[in-house]
């Protein structure tokens, strides 16, 4: 290698001190210096809308804005509206050079809007970095969100977490399928078997916006059902939405819209997929290349475009209540999107909540019935045992399981499997006295007693054993189960029949389907199995204690949970059978025994009319320790008409429990106070709960207060 060669290849090491100088003063003196990101000080701004407006993820109520912030010009083409991008948000007014704000933590957010000027007289700090080009968010999904944020008094970001899943980087390098061409309009199909169901998928396939209450018949076919409104939809040139409690529900509806429709024209959102797929799938309906979503709730912020019908399947199921602030409920979400898309609506489940009653009194929707020729064709025998029964039944006393019960389960198994629906989990059954029913109490600590699987007695708060129990309101010295677990019903049914296999689902294990041959299916309500061919007969067991609980819904829920269990068995006419062990006069069995689950909530919904509840009224919970909500309520500036009830202290948290949204920490002691408004005055009182929220946190109230609106469970 020659000298000049080697002095060539040296680069700046071989260089002279004066080149070396020159290159310096050359950088120091450049117009437009290579500016750091994470500044961009000194950079240009962009030479048209130069300011973005940015929805920063800070789900904080004070915060609750849009924040402008400077573009630089080598961001110009990447910061388009709906992008994610970075920005430094917290930097004061005292941290500015070369007219840029600096400083502050870098933080996530959307870029809403482009802007030929700011609305803000100071400074701008500029966007930090476009995260990625891909827009994720359009003006119909910001409306949406800012409107469920507005109803639940929640923030807009939060609902944002909700509604926009995480970004992953390979699922935006996968191309999109092409869109394929509209279906031709399904057959009605099984949808002849409602008055009107022809008529509504013919609005649908015409480009109508017909708006429904279905309740289902008794049997599997609803998911096919589901499938051929979700085609007529299509077949228009539309897209359609489907909300589902669970995976299995979700997987019934993709094997009946496969089936119907082929591959490639619905998508699936579920958490199961993982997080690529899902994203993956996500985009691609975002791009336009799927029209049909069917998923679990968090498909309900889906980005489906041309939107022609939004479906809600069992609206009463738990599972439809998002965990997450601000909590929405699907079914509001979907009527928020029917209203704000001008889209067709349906409400379908096998049996009938307060909130779809009122739907079809208030005329915003019509209902989707079968006569009651086809209802009493479809559904099954319903039997009672009530107390008097159980009082007379030696074998009911002895085994817990009426005579009635058995004999119904015997002959059940001889043409096929059995469902036993049990309203608990697990094996240890809290005990109660046998004469009076009066739960069994510690006599140290007032606890619940638990037999340990045996005889032996301990308590379920302290762990002390018990001997010599006897009940201090009758001095009965026998005991009863209140509610026997899954696990010890599945062994005391193993016993009684012990050549025909004992199947349980629950929360541990929940099976999907079973086979039609003869087997006891113990289940816990929401996870019984489908069995090939419907269930021979059902038995569904201690029917008091879902009717007993302390709550405004629990009529309702235990129809529901009863209904659900019982569609699953055969029809009357080729010999389905179900006992339900509930004293026959209340509402809720008389509702079961004529399957009439419309009537029950017709009748429900006028007296919470004239008592005032949910959902005639609107309401909110406020909880949080006494002090903090006392203050609250003395802040917020409530409507005229809004009556406060409470505050109530709230049940302890036991220490090693899992913690709800909104319950107390473990070992806290918590108030909740419920503030109700009348019709009408709902958007008003979510206002002031929202406003004063936001001041409360603005002056840095660090003592935690939960604010819901729509709560649930009210007592």
């Amino acid at each position: 290698m020659s000298s000049e060669n080697g002095q060539s290849d040296g680069g700046a090491e071989g260089a002279p001190p004066e080149q070396l100088a020159l290159i310096r003063e050359s950088v120091r003196q450049a117009r437009t210096p290579r500016a750091k990101p994470r500044t961009w000080r000194g950079a240009a701004l962009a030479k048209e809308l130069p300011v973005a407006r940015v929805l920063v993820d800070k789900g904080v109520l004070h915060l609750d804005r849009y924040f402008d912030y400077a573009v630089p010009a080598e961001l110009d083409a990447d910061a388009q509206p709906g992008v994610r991008v970075r920005v430094r948000f917290g930097a004061g007014r005292h941290r500015v050079r070369e007219g840029r704000r600096e400083g502050g933590g870098l933080i996530d957010g959307f870029l809403v809007e482009r802007l030929a000027e700011s609305d803000y007289s100071g400074p701008l700090a500029a966007l930090a970095q476009v995260v990625s080009p891909e827009p994720v968010l359009d003006e119909e999904l910001l409306g949406l969100a800012r409107a469920v944020a507005d109803r639940y008094a929640g923030s807009l970001a939060d609902v944002l977490q909700l509604a926009v899943p995480p970004r992953n980087a390979r699922a935006e390098q996968w191309p999109s399928p092409d869109p394929l061409p509209p279906p031709s309009a399904p057959v009605p199909g099984s949808w002849e078997r409602y008055e009107q169901g022809p008529a509504f998928l013919e609005a649908l396939a015409s480009g109508g916006v017909p708006r429904a209450v279905w309740n289902a018949l008794p049997g599997p076919r609803w998911s096919e059902e589901l499938a051929r409104a979700v085609a007529a939809t299509l077949a228009s040139g539309r897209g359609a939405l489907v909300v589902l409690p669970d995976g299995r529900a979700v997987a019934r509806a993709d094997a009946a819209l496969t089936e119907l429709l082929g591959e490639g024209r619905h998508a699936v959102l579920t958490a199961d997929a993982g997080p690529e797929k899902r994203y993956a799938r996500w985009l691609a309906v975002r791009r336009g290349s799927v029209r049909a979503v069917i998923g679990t709730r968090a498909a309900m912020f889906a980005p489906v475009r041309d939107l022609g019908l939004v479906a809600v399947w069992d609206d009463g199921d738990d599972s439809h209540s998002e965990q997450h602030a601000p909590q929405p409920h699907a079914r509001e979400v979907l009527l928020l999107r029917a209203a704000q898309d001008r889209c067709g609506f349906l409400l379908g489940s096998r049996h009938c909540t307060v909130e779809a009653a009122q739907l079809v009194e208030t005329g915003w929707a019509r209902p989707l019935v079968a006569g009651r020729e086809r209802v009493r064709a479809a559904a099954p025998l319903v039997r009672t045992v009530g107390d008097g029964d159980l009082a007379r039944d030696e074998a009911a006393r002895a085994a817990r399981l009426p005579s009635l019960a058995w004999q119904a389960a015997r002959e059940g198994l001889r043409h096929g499997p059995v469902l036993v629906q049990v309203p608990r989990r697990g094996y240890v059954p809290r005990m109660a006295c046998a004469n009076c029913r009066a739960p069994a109490r510690c006599r140290h600590c007032s606890g619940p007693l638990q037999a340990q699987g045996s005889d032996d007695l301990r308590c379920e708060w302290c762990g002390r054993e018990e001997s010599g129990w006897h009940c201090p309101e009758c001095g009965g010295f026998r005991l009863r189960a209140q509610v026997v677990g899954a696990r010890r019903t599945a062994e005391e049914l193993g016993r009684a029949f012990p050549a025909v296999p004992v199947r349980t689902s629950g929360r541990e294990h929940v099976l999907d389907t079973v086979p039609g041959t003869p087997a006891l299916v113990v289940s816990t309500p929401g996870a019984e199995p489908v069995a090939e061919g419907g269930y021979a007969a059902a038995l569904l067991l201690d029917g008091w204690a879902m009717l007993g609980r302390p709550d405004l819904r629990a009529g309702e829920d235990a129809l529901r949970r009863w209904i659900g269990a019982a569609a699953l068995v055969r029809p009357q006419s080729e010999g389905g059978t179900v006992v339900v062990v509930a004293e026959p006069t209340l509402r809720p069995v008389q509702a079961l025994v004529r399957w009439d689950p419309v009537g029950h909530a017709v009748r429900e919904l006028a007296e919470r009319g004239e008592l005032g509840f949910p959902p005639v009224s609107r309401m909110a919970a406020v909880s949080g320790p006494g002090e903090a909500v006392a203050d609250f309520l003395r802040a917020v500036e409530l409507p005229a008409r809004a009556e406060i009830l409470g505050p109530v202290p709230l049940p302890v948290t036991p220490a090693g429990r899992p913690r709800r949204p909104g319950a107390p920490p473990p070992g806290e002691h918590w108030d909740r106070a419920l503030v109700r408004v009348p019709p009408g005055n709902g958007a008003a009182l979510t206002a002031a709960l929202k406003s004063a929220q936001a001041a409360r946190m603005a002056r840095g109230g660090n003592t935690p207060v939960w604010v819901r609106v729509d709560p649930p469970d009210i007592g």
